[in-house]
This record gives C-alpha cells, sequence and structure tokens, in this order.
C-alpha cells in the first residue's frame, strides 16, 4: 500500500510537472495585455481567456507553489506559441513588454503631429492644447501601451529642447540670426522647401544670402502654412492672389523672418540652418527631378524656370 501511494504521488508529481513546463496550446505567438490591479486571479483568468494555457487554475496553483505572484508584472506581453505555464509566468514577472513605435516625420505642423497620436490606438489618453510650432523633434519614438499621448508629446519637446541647445552651441559664426526660435523657423521653412537631405544646406544658404542682403524669402510654404490654418496642406496650386496675402507670415510681402515656425523641422534642417553651405546663390527652382537648380543671378534664374516649366508642362 505505502507503495502504491508513493507510487501515485510521483506519478501525480510527473504529471503536474508536465502540466507545468509542457508545451501549453497556444497555436501562434499572441499578444496579451495584463492591465494593472489585476491580481493573480486575474491574471490567471487572462492567460486562460487568452489561450496561453487550458485553465486558470493551472496558474494559480503554480503561482502558489512558487510563491511570487506579488512580483507579476501588468504590461502587455508576447507569448510564444507553445509556452508553458512556467514560461508564462517567467515572462511576466520579467517585465518585458511589448515596445511599440510611432514615427513623426519631419516636416509636420503640430496639429498634424497630434493627429498623428489620436490616430495610435494603443496611446491612452486624448490632447487638449496643440503644442506650440516648432517644439516637437520629429523622430521615431517607443512607447508602452496605454502611454499617454501628453507623455510622449512632452517627450518630443524636451528632445527638441536638448537638440537645439546642442547645435545652437555648435553654429557657425555671424549668421543672420538672433536667436534659437529664429532657427527654428528659418529651419521649419528649408524643411517644407526641399525633401532632398543633401540640398538643405545650400537652401538654408540661399536663405540666409537673403537675410544678409535685406530680400525677402519669398516662401510658398509660408503662405501655405497660413491658408491651411496650421494644417500644413491644402489642395489647390497657389495663386497670384495668394502671394499677396495680408499676413505676417507672407514672406512674398514682408521682408525677413516670420513670426513663428511653420512646421517641426528635423534635426537635419536644423543643423543645415545653423551650418549653412558657404555660397552666393539666391534663387532657387525645381529642377523636376525632385531637387532644385540654384542660381546666383535673376537672369540665370529665369532661365532655370523655363526649364522647369518645360519639365512640368511635359515639353
Amino acid at each position: 500500500m505505502v507503495f502504491v501511494i508513493g507510487l501515485l504521488g510521483a506519478g501525480g508529481a510527473w504529471f503536474g510537472w508536465r502540466l507545468y513546463t509542457g508545451p501549453g496550446p497556444l497555436a501562434a505567438d499572441t499578444a496579451i495585455v495584463i492591465p494593472r490591479g489585476a491580481g493573480v486571479q486575474g491574471i490567471a483568468q487572462k492567460l486562460a481567456e487568452g489561450g496561453v494555457v487550458r485553465h486558470s487554475v493551472e496558474v494559480l496553483a503554480a503561482s502558489r507553489l512558487r510563491g511570487d505572484g506579488a512580483r507579476l508584472k501588468a504590461g502587455e506581453y508576447l507569448f510564444p506559441a507553445g509556452t508553458s505555464v512556467k514560461g508564462a509566468l517567467d515572462l511576466i514577472i520579467s517585465g518585458k513588454v511589448i515596445v511599440h513605435r510611432v514615427t513623426v516625420p519631419e516636416g509636420l505642423t503640430s496639429w498634424q503631429i497630434v493627429e498623428r497620436l489620436r490616430g495610435e490606438a494603443r496611446l491612452a489618453g486624448d490632447v487638449t492644447a496643440i503644442p506650440a510650432e516648432g517644439t516637437l523633434l520629429p523622430e521615431t519614438y517607443q512607447f508602452l501601451r496605454d502611454d499617454a499621448r501628453t507623455d510622449l508629446l512632452a517627450r518630443m519637446s524636451v528632445d527638441m529642447e536638448k537638440a537645439l541647445d546642442r547645435l545652437w552651441a555648435e553654429r557657425d559664426p555671424d549668421l543672420p540670426l538672433k536667436s534659437k526660435q529664429e532657427a527654428v523657423i528659418l529651419a521649419s521653412i528649408v524643411e517644407k522647401e526641399t525633401g532632398v537631405a543633401a540640398e538643405r544646406p545650400r537652401v538654408a544658404g540661399v536663405f540666409v544670402n537673403r537675410l544678409r542682403i535685406g530680400m525677402r524669402l519669398q516662401s510658398d510654404p509660408t503662405i501655405i502654412y497660413v491658408l491651411s490654418d496650421g494644417r500644413g496642406q491644402i489642395d489647390r496650386d497657389l495663386t497670384r492672389a495668394d502671394w499677396k496675402l495680408e499676413s505676417p507670415y507672407n514672406t512674398y510681402v514682408l521682408a525677413g523672418l516670420p513670426p513663428g515656425p511653420i512646421a517641426n523641422p528635423g534635426l537635419l534642417s536644423l543643423q543645415a540652418v545653423l551650418k549653412p553651405e558657404a555660397h552666393r546663390y539666391i534663387y532657387f527652382v525645381a529642377d523636376g527631378t525632385g531637387g532644385h537648380a540654384f542660381a546666383e543671378t535673376l537672369e540665370e534664374h529665369n532661365r532655370n524656370v523655363v526649364k522647369w516649366r518645360r519639365v512640368r508642362d511635359g515639353d
């Protein structure tokens, strides 16, 4: 009888160990959110509902025998197919939650950035105030599920301040820029004028040259910013009437920089403005390849404009 009882006990222990360490029923890698304050009971139920374990009792029993229920951490976890009960508990204790990413492209307005974050369903909370233009650094940001949108915006703002402080300290001498804010304003214009990274220092040099001689910047994106009410885009081409728009952002009418940024510039545009290419160009126009043709004189510029119109019209 003693032998039989011992044998049954050993068999039960072996069976329990197999349940604890053997492959679970999960057929494919699955993400499951363990909410804060769920407790062992709630976690066990979540794992059973998600198909990680066959029954919540398996998790409850294992956690009680291990004595580490207090170490289970909330978060979103990716459970591999066939995860055992032991593997599931070890993963939740490790705190190796899923890290998500959101990319904020250079040149978006603050309104556009907020809209992008509002469209990210894995973030939480609303944004009640649009951040000031030019205060957010475009970049790829990591976040955890249910992080607050406002917290992510705050990180973007801190990153912009740090980047701007560093680049301003390394700027070229004798730039016609009186402050970091003016650098951001000009960088936002450069950002919207060209999508070719290698061109940005040259485009920045054009605008720096214009500022030095008191020539108007004549930048279409500054007008588009006003016409779009800060949303960055309009669904039509600019007209001659638009170039006469009464606005402090109209760089065709008013000399110098507009009163504020027209977008959130990236690092390359900030670098370009603070270390512009040294040249004598004061004109540029699209060349039909995605880049621009640059000129020192109006006569040369007019020839480039004619070439661009031929390309545009397919002549």
